[in-house]
């Protein structure tokens, strides 16, 4: 059979050209623009896919070897008859953003109203119509432009690096932080260690060097007076904030206070919002799976960083253990780790990132790699908030 018989108007590489990789014997061109190459590879999967994969990103596509139903109908009964076979599938890579990004939008907007409800909370406002929502504006601008620096930090090495990424989307939720984050969805193979250690890191640094201006900024503010009502009310329960040893050397090098003596007074909300942002920092950090720690470790360490990857439920949950046994603390902290220690299971059962050339990094990069892990566990804390009366 002519490998072109079933379309030979496409602009991925000829059958041709996948020799000896892969022996090709047929092509279908789909109408929604993917292009998939029926046949036979001739050695294993990684290799095969090392072989061709530059082919086709030079051309425009995304390329993945996998089984595929090929329906056609049958000539007597008109009865759809599938069959599976073996092929190359390649899919048109989508760099950029097409058209407006609605969804994205609304996320977003939906997030600047929960922070600013989340704000109003920091700063003890009622709410009695839309207009109080702008009471709590600091909170919400030094949590969602940690947040935002963060996500447009991957984005813009996923662009550079010429990976398939989408722009950030935020997460809205009613609470006293006002969000669960933001996330980009990105699609398509990274080309090599560089590129994912590249958009892994990057998120994180960014990130970091936006909540050290925002945490400088909130040590510079005046404290927040605790209303007599909240003082008086000593069944009402409130919320502690423990906070990491990166924000405790920040206060001590600028002179700005995290605590005062005055249980009247309260440091500045903006100062809660750096403290999201160190949060955020250490989990993505976590050396597990597709969190950014693991697309670093994964870039330092090859295929060994999954050994480090199956230590990561078990320190979590003996955290959490340990501070239900040991430590006279409420049960928010035990419950937080356990959580995450249930989450790192299953990243670690899913597996880092592979990228398609595995060759080690650069001594440069290790050693920015190595110093960012050590950065995020000074952003690390124990008892992130505890629950004062409960």
């Amino acid at each position: 059979m002519d490998p072109a018989s079933r379309s030979s108007n496409h602009a991925g590489p000829s059958p041709e050209s996948l020799l000896p990789a892969f022996q090709t014997v047929e092509v279908d061109v789909r109408d929604d623009g993917r292009i998939v190459y029926y046949g036979q590879a001739r050695t294993d999967a990684r290799r095969l896919e090392r072989e061709v994969w530059p082919q086709f990103r030079e051309r425009g596509y995304e390329v993945r070897f996998d089984t595929v139903t090929q329906s056609e109908s049958d000539p007597i009964t008109g009865v759809e008859v599938g069959e599976r076979r073996r092929a190359l599938v390649a899919e048109p890579r989508r760099v950029g953003v097409d058209g407006v990004p609605w969804t994205n939008i609304v996320m977003l907007l939906a997030t600047v109203l929960t922070t600013l409800y989340a704000g109003t909370i920091w700063y003890y406002q009622p709410v009695n119509g839309p207009l109080d929502l702008l009471a709590g504006w600091p909170f919400a601008l030094a949590v969602l432009s940690v947040l935002a620096i963060h996500e447009l930090g991957h984005y813009a090495l996923s662009r550079y690096h010429g990976v398939e990424a989408s722009l950030p989307y935020f997460i809205p939720v009613p609470s006293f932080i006002g969000t669960f984050g933001a996330v980009i969805s990105m699609r398509g193979r990274i080309p090599d260690r560089e590129a994912l250690f590249d958009i892994g890191i990057s998120g994180p640094l960014a990130g970091l060097v936006a909540t050290v201006c925002v945490a400088v900024i909130g040590l510079h503010l005046d404290p927040i007076r605790v209303p007599e009502y909240v003082l008086e009310n000593e069944g009402m329960i409130q919320l502690e904030l423990g906070y990491p040893p990166l924000l405790e050397l920040l206060a001590w090098a600028t002179g700005g206070q995290l605590t005062y003596e005055d249980p009247g007074l309260v440091a500045s909300p903006v100062i809660f919002g750096a403290w999201v942002g160190l949060f955020v920092t250490f989990l993505n950090l976590i050396p597990v799976g597709q969190l950014d720690g693991g697309h670093v470790v994964r870039s330092l360490l090859g295929e060994r960083a999954e050994t480090v990857g199956s230590f990561v439920p078990a320190a979590l949950f003996g955290l959490a253990a340990y501070l239900t046994v040991f430590a006279d603390v409420s049960y928010n902290a035990p419950v937080l780790w356990g959580f995450w220690g249930l989450i790192s299971l299953f990243l670690a059962y899913v597996g880092p990132v592979t990228p398609v050339f595995d060759e080690p990094l650069d001594p440069k990069r290790k050693a920015i790699g190595v110093l960012t892990l050590l950065l995020g566990g000074l952003c690390f804390t124990p008892v992130p908030i505890e629950l004062v009366g409960a």
